[in-house]
């Protein structure tokens, strides 16, 4: 409906001056007026759009909105001032504004081709959600990324029960987002994890992230280098430059992941918390009052990507984590160094239960990987692991486990998504978390799962 709405505007456009050709030469009052006219009516066809599936008066449509109505002011305007003029409308003038109107509604109309209407999956648990955030500030570390001698800030995002009674406590999970991703890559795993029972605390890595803000407002990117290092990591790097490079992303993102721990274990046990920024009274309330659910003696670890590398190495080295989840990331952190041409993988046993999710793609390649008995990490930790669960969504591919998906199909497909039910696939991925961390920190029941689960439902 959205590409329809966006080719009637655009038509209308053609047709008016097309119209203004065969009848020359025009007055520029009558050409306005006329204007006018063409303007009004986009905008009743859009409000007539409003009664259909698609169309609507959200975020994406804002842009779209404020050009119509500015257009008929200013065609009101241009034909109160040429209401005693007869100049004519020059030929020039005719296609140059066809040019300026089409690009116009274009470009208004680029937010609601990108995104849709998603407002997140229904949860499935007891509980309603209640949100906050903050920024740990890690007075240990010097930023790196700057020259100001400041201190490394993570931002941290909770998703808690909002009907947790007092003394009440919940399991902690903190989550950690992919190369270039942000904290509500996996809102929808955050919001049913929550609501069934879990303290779920999101963080993000600041200049991996795509966007975040440091506790003096400013907005930080992804870092420039960062991204270089990324695609060329992609290509025909050597494996040498290629763990040099994803050890340095893995030693800041686990120090990130540490000291996010450290510092939630901290305020929950402690009531602590001192390396804690609040945007404002209310939030310094709400970070406290979620902390005093947390369990600390239960945490589960998580992530997307990069950050399930991260996740599956934080769990490695700590001895308070219970369970981990990594989703569709190639484990980083279990690589030693590289000999020959060939990485050099750690094969002590991971200890703690963990469980991947793969992109099919990814999943095919990794039995041809291990035909070849070539090192690689995961099917090293897939061989030696205590407790280990691996599945994959048919026709999946990497973005297809995160939201984006849902909020804008457009830029997933850009960036890697396959031909599935993305909401099916969500529900259906969100479950398999829920039960895993349910059997693995709350004792409930025993975790089994499928070799592979279906793209659509």
């Amino acid at each position: 409906m959205t590409l329809l709405l966006l080719i009637i505007l655009t038509a209308a456009e053609i047709g008016f001056v097309i119209f203004e050709f065969i009848n020359k030469p025009t007055e520029k009052r009558k050409w306005t007026v006329r204007r006018l006219i063409v303007n009004t009516a986009q905008l009743a066809f859009y409000g007539i759009m409003l009664l259909f599936p698609g169309i609507d008066t959200g975020f994406r449509f804002t842009g779209l909105i404020i050009l119509l109505f500015i257009r008929i002011i200013a065609a009101v305007l241009f034909a109160l001032a040429y209401r005693k003029k007869t100049d004519i409308k020059k030929t020039g003038s005719k296609i140059l504004s066809l040019i300026i109107s089409v690009m116009l509604v274009i470009s208004a109309s680029v937010p609601a081709l990108l995104f849709t209407d998603y407002e997140g999956r229904p949860t499935t648990g007891p509980y309603t959600v209640s949100q906050c955030n903050c920024i740990l500030v890690d007075e240990s570390r010097i930023e790196t990324f700057e020259n100001d001698g400041s201190k490394r800030e993570v931002p941290a995002y909770f998703f808690a029960p909002a009907e947790a009674k007092d003394g009440e406590r919940f399991p902690l999970i903190v989550f950690s987002h992919g190369a270039f991703g942000y904290y509500q890559s996996n809102a929808s795993t955050y919001l049913e994890l929550a609501s069934n029972g879990y303290v779920v605390v999101s963080i993000e890595h600041p200049y991996h992230s795509f966007f975040t803000k440091d506790t003096s407002g400013k907005a930080i990117t992804v870092d420039r280098d960062f991204i270089s290092g990324c695609m060329n990591a992609n290509a025909d790097m050597p494996e040498e430059e290629i763990y040099d490079l994803s050890r340095s992303w893995m030693d800041l993102r686990v120090a990130d992941m540490n000291f996010a721990l450290d510092a939630l274990i901290a305020g929950a046990d402690n009531k602590d918390t001192g390396c804690y920024r609040f945007e404002n009274d209310d939030s310094g309330k709400d970070v406290l009052n979620a902390l005093t659910h947390i369990d600390t003696d239960k945490i589960g670890l998580m992530g997307h990507s990069m950050g399930g590398a991260t996740a599956v190495e934080v769990g490695k080295i700590r001895d308070d984590i219970d369970a981990v989840i990594d989703i569709d990331g190639t484990m980083l952190g279990n690589m030693l160094g590289v000999k020959d041409g060939k990485y050099i993988i750690d094969e002590t046993p991971y200890t703690i239960p963990l469980f991947e999710l793969e992109n099919e793609e990814s999943h095919w390649d990794l039995q041809e990987i291990a035909k070849m008995d070539y090192p690689y990490p995961n099917i090293t930790i897939k061989d030696t692991a205590e407790t280990y669960y691996c599945t994959y969504v048919e026709g999946s591919l990497h973005m297809d486990y995160t939201d984006l998906p849902l909020f804008s199909p457009f830029l997933a497909k850009l960036l890697g998504s396959g031909n599935v039910d993305h909401a099916f696939v969500s529900d259906t991925v969100n479950s398999l978390e829920v039960r895993f961390f349910d059997c693995y920190l709350k004792g409930e029941g025993q975790f089994t799962v499928n070799d592979y689960y279906p793209g659509v439902n």
